[in-house]
């Protein structure tokens, strides 16, 4: 493995406690880092950060923007810092055709994966611009570049996160503070409990390597975006999608 160096940084990772994100954690506390799991799920985020070692967990709704700032202070009380905000969580929401979802379950969906990164990265970024220094990484989807079928409201909200990196990155360019976004293809986390077994065949019906991707490569590629190495990308669109992705 790589070595990548994370050393006295404190990540915020959203949806922390488990898949995707606790990989993220992992690699951020072994390149010398320090995380702070957000996570709704009280009993997996203290399980986290048993896991992880140098870690904080602070349970809240992703969506409620006062939770929020109770757990910005939390963190901030717990690490005295936050160099790197990674919006993990989110939610599938299921499969069906666009015309057959329920309309309340469509905009959970977009309010969970869009309207959360957007409140989180509203509290944590004007702590990063202060300090002259910040990494800010957007788990968004090959599916917000390409729409899958079945999951409209999903792909949508992945879209919506890409084109509100896209922005952030070029408002935050001479700050200091750098936003992308990593597009990965569907990799065999929990998140597959919420979908029928016809969707999973497809996803990876669509991938020329012909497996998922792990998370820890894109623990791998979400680390290098969180540190000094990656220092003239913002707003940029990373994909790892196992040759899935065309642009």
């Amino acid at each position: 493995m790589n070595r990548i160096d994370l050393a006295g940084r404190v990540a915020v990772i959203t949806g922390g406690a488990r898949g995707i994100g606790l990989a993220i954690g992992k690699r951020v506390v072994e390149s010398g880092g320090a995380v702070a799991v957000w996570d709704m799920d009280r009993s997996a985020a203290e399980e986290a950060v048993r896991v992880l070692g140098r870690a904080s967990a602070h349970v809240l709704d992703l969506t409620d923007e006062a939770a929020i700032g109770v757990a910005l202070a939390g963190t901030q009380a717990a690490h005295g810092r936050i160099d790197i905000l990674v919006n993990n969580a989110g939610i599938t929401g299921g499969n069906a055709p666009s015309w057959e979802l329920p309309v309340a379950e469509w905009k959970r969906v977009v309010e969970v994966n869009l309207v959360a990164p957007y409140l989180v990265s509203r509290a944590v970024v004007p702590v990063m611009i202060a300090a002259g220094y910040g990494r800010v990484v957007n788990i968004a989807s090959i599916a917000g570049k390409e729409g899958n079928p079945n999951a409209s409201h999903y792909s949508a909200s992945k879209a919506g996160l890409i084109g509100f990196t896209k922005s952030l990155g070029k408002e935050l360019a001479k700050t200091g503070v750098l936003a992308n976004c990593i597009t990965p293809a569907a990799a065999e986390t929990d998140i597959f409990k919420q979908m029928t077994e016809q969707q999973v065949a497809w996803m990876r019906s669509k991938i020329p390597m012909d497996r998922f991707v792990t998370i820890e490569e894109i623990a791998a590629l979400a680390c290098w975006l969180c540190s000094e190495d990656c220092s003239f990308s913002t707003g940029a669109v990373f994909d790892i999608s196992g040759g899935r992705g065309t642009y």
